[in-house]
């Protein structure tokens, strides 16, 4: 098992390069499969199904020799769909551009069953719904879908979107920027950005969670695994597997979410320890949604989200979610 994460464009190219070529020897047999696993960011609680996988063996018991490799510059997507990795993980709002554009990825399962997404302010912001959201400023990145997410809360709480400001910040450190009064409220996951000023910067912070106003925007999945088409076609036993093995990693979690925090830490022993056994229990009761199996997507979901996209002009017309996800390689 190759534990440590590696720049893809690395781990692809040592692939390619082969052995010595004085090396006539005749390589072992062998009834394990190399897949390469593109993460969506850098090791987080996102994650810790696949490194307690990992750490637990789960992946060599199914004949996988798994490489875990961070993003590149051209994207999960990217790599997935061209072939260049067997497995990535995702996100709804990237996979069905990515198949409006041609782009044969697949959503094998989700991380998260609701996204955990939030608006963050400071404590004594005065905003805690999106009623309060009227003359105050947004930090972002300036995409098109956070336009519309926050146009939309905007209007369920009755505020006129154009009374909110918006500009551009990028990935920055979220509370030094409110703290500079730079912007009044950000996009973040609750059980990450929120918990590391919570419990580890010890400070006062008011959510506006998205699970709370599935009436005025959609519930979508985010994260999520992705596995290519052709790949899907070709080798569905080695997608099985390797979603077996990782269902077996989130149950561990769900079910004792400081031993995976361990499990994790002996992979990514850079995390932040604190940070990460915070949000192993905050992740564990959300991995699944009531009786549902980890990784179970529906069509409901998926329709909701994408007319959502075709309704803000990010899509030009639906892509059909039919083809976007599949349940039949999760353990039912």
């Amino acid at each position: 098992m190759k534990r440590f994460a590696l720049v893809l464009g690395v781990a692809l190219a040592l692939a390619a390069c082969g052995g010595d070529d004085d090396d006539t020897s005749a390589p072992a047999e062998t009834d394990t499969q190399s897949a390469t696993l593109v993460l969506n960011w850098t090791p987080n609680a996102h994650h810790l199904g696949v490194y307690a996988a990992e750490e637990s063996g789960w992946y060599d018991d199914a004949g996988i020799d798994l490489t875990i490799v961070e993003p590149t510059q051209g994207g999960v997507e990217q790599a997935i769909g061209s072939g260049a990795a067997e497995f990535g993980i995702s996100a709804a709002e990237y996979v069905l551009p990515a198949r409006a554009e041609g782009i044969p990825i697949v959503s094998i399962a989700t991380i998260l069953p609701v996204n955990d997404s939030a608006l963050m302010a400071l404590g004594d912001s005065g905003i805690s719904e999106p009623a309060d959201l009227a003359g105050t400023t947004y930090g972002g990145y300036g995409g098109a879908l956070e336009t519309e997410l926050i146009n939309r809360l905007a209007e369920c709480g009755g505020v006129d979107p154009g009374e909110i400001r918006h500009v551009e910040v990028g990935n920055v450190d979220y509370l030094a920027g409110l703290d500079a009064g730079r912007f009044d409220f950000a996009w973040i996951f609750s059980g990450w950005d929120a918990l590391r000023a919570t419990e580890v910067e010890e400070r006062d912070i008011s959510l506006v969670k998205f699970e709370d106003y599935t009436d005025c925007i959609p519930n979508w999945y985010t994260p999520l695994f992705i596995a290519g088409e052709d790949l899907i076609a070709d080798d569905p036993d080695l997608v099985r597997s390797f979603l077996d093995a990782t269902a077996r990693g989130y149950q561990l979690v769900i079910d004792d979410p400081q031993r995976a925090a361990d499990l994790m830490l002996v992979a990514v022993p850079e995390a932040d320890e604190s940070l990460l056994r915070a949000a192993a229990d905050y992740h564990a009761p959300r991995y699944t949604a009531g009786t549902t199996p980890w990784g179970t997507q529906d069509t409901e979901t998926w329709t909701e989200f994408e007319q959502f996209l075709v309704d803000a002009g990010i899509l030009d017309a639906p892509v059909g979610v039919d083809d976007t996800f599949t349940n039949d390689f999760l353990a039912q």
